[in-house]
């Protein structure tokens, strides 16, 4: 899931999975943070059984982005603005701010 916030200068993204969806740790990894999951850790938000991670975009772009779970899965947003091809013959979720 993502949820916007647009301010004056700028969109606060937050990008959430179900908490079934990871075992140990998440990471989101895109065009904004040059695909580093390790700069954007989620945390487990444990009354809300979620993942989160929330970052600060420049408004009307749009950024590719994933989700690195435990260390060896590259995943989807399923309500991603859309999806856009890359290099690995595979999607990438896409946001636009």
């Amino acid at each position: 899931m993502i949820k916007k916030r647009a301010y004056k200068n700028v969109v606060r993204v937050t990008f959430e999975l179900p908490g079934d969806a990871v075992d140990e740790h998440a990471g989101v990894a895109g065009s904004f943070n040059e695909w580093t999951p390790q700069d954007l850790p989620m945390e487990y938000v444990k009354t809300r059984d979620v993942w989160k991670a929330a970052v600060s975009l420049e408004p009307d772009s749009a950024y590719e982005f994933k989700y690195y779970v435990d260390g060896d899965q590259w995943v989807n947003d399923a309500e991603a603005d859309e999806y856009t091809s890359n290099p690995y013959v595979e999607k990438n979720s896409v946001v636009h701010t």
